[in-house]
């Protein structure tokens, strides 16, 4: 009887715990607490927490490397979808699916506002080689600026795949955070003048307009930055099904079944790398703190772009619009209409901000190609 209490002793998880692995769960518990009572990016922090859980827990072999006896753990297969970059593709796919580019064909002037955000992408990559870290490593933790959480993903698993879960869950959390990020910088970069300011409606996009964008989008960017065009051309997949209006049933399925399945599948393998020793480290807290900067330069670079703008237009933008150029959408461009109503309550800006949200989107996805290309 001593022999087999013994045995089961020896064989359970309590024989090989660890104070990192006990660290790691009280981790796991906190982001469960944030995603489900906070509802901080609850879609993917969720599975993200849960895979951080499982894959601490000691000797459940769930992400164990196949042998030529042992066929492996689930999450080790789950996981190659993540590995091999078809996980954050596919989520494009559903984002364009769901993503109107009205607002950007109305106004592609706002395409700028987008692309000046991204320059906290590159700010972040500089502070990060000051910091010590490998290109690779520093392209990875720029991309966090991006505030596109797939885009950060795709790019981490082809340049730094051991930072994989740090960058991950740093991405959603600021992207979490935008709401309280954002307004200090915006109030700080603009007068109450600017901010009151009221933008023309925007005129009505053709539908024929809606098909052709995604299909030039996808040529030129793909002719320009070839390695941004596995995301390009899935995002202008999505959108194209959702604009032609032939295939409703593919529209609804990307909208909705598709891309909770892969946002389940996604999130447990990130989580499910987040080891112990790469997550417990100073490269985490630089990791952290360049993610903050990266977005604090993005939307600061918007703002000002957006002030330049106004100017030159003889004040028919709204400088704050171009704090939507960071990619969190629809969050960024709800603050800057918050922002709006709170200096005037007649001041709607939300459609007028939707344009550089969703040019931010691009705008990551070209960035990523960018670094991609010379890192890859």
């Amino acid at each position: 009887m001593t022999e087999i209490i013994q045995n089961m002793l020896e064989t359970s998880g309590f024989a090989g715990m660890t104070g990192k692995h006990l660290i790691m769960i009280l981790i796991a518990i906190i982001f469960l607490y944030l995603a489900i009572f906070k509802e901080y990016e609850p879609y993917l922090l969720l599975p993200i927490s849960f895979g951080i859980l499982l894959v601490n827990l000691p000797l459940t072999g769930i992400f164990s490397t196949p042998t030529e006896t042992e066929p492996g753990g689930l999450l080790y297969y789950l996981y190659q979808g993540t590995n091999l970059g078809i996980y954050p593709p596919l989520i494009f796919l559903c984002l364009g699916a769901s993503t109107d580019f009205g607002p950007l064909i109305a106004n592609p002037k706002t395409l700028l506002l987008g692309a000046a955000a991204q320059f906290g992408i590159f700010a972040a990559f500089f502070g990060a080689i000051l910091l010590g870290m490998t290109g690779p490593e520093a392209a990875a933790t720029g991309i966090i600026g991006g505030a596109d959480g797939p885009t950060a993903i795709y790019l981490t698993t082809r340049l730094a795949p051991h930072l994989l879960s740090v960058i991950a869950i740093a991405a959603y959390s600021y992207m979490a955070l935008v709401p309280l990020i954002q307004p200090p910088i915006i109030n700080a970069l603009t007068t109450e003048k600017e901010r009151k300011i009221k933008m023309q409606m925007q005129r009505t996009v053709t539908k024929k307009e809606r098909i052709i964008f995604p299909i030039f989008t996808t040529i030129f960017v793909a002719l320009v930055v070839p390695a941004a065009t596995t995301l390009i051309g899935c995002l202008m997949l999505g959108n194209l099904i959702r604009e032609s209006q032939v295939v409703p049933k593919l529209t609804e399925t990307l909208q909705n079944a598709m891309i909770y399945i892969i946002t389940i599948l996604l999130g447990l393998t990130v989580g499910a790398k987040a080891e112990a020793d790469i997550f417990l480290s100073v490269e985490t807290i630089k990791i952290i703190i360049l993610g903050l900067f990266a977005f604090a330069i993005g939307t600061t670079a918007g703002v000002l772009f957006g002030k330049l703008m106004c100017k030159l237009t003889k004040g028919q933008v709204n400088p704050m619009i171009g704090a939507a150029g960071v990619s969190a959408v629809p969050m960024a461009a709800r603050v800057v209409h918050k922002e709006g109503l709170k200096n005037d309550p007649t001041n709607y800006l939300l459609m007028h901000a939707m344009g550089p949200n969703v040019a931010g989107i691009i705008g990551s996805a070209v960035a990523a190609g960018t670094l991609l290309a010379y890192f890859g």
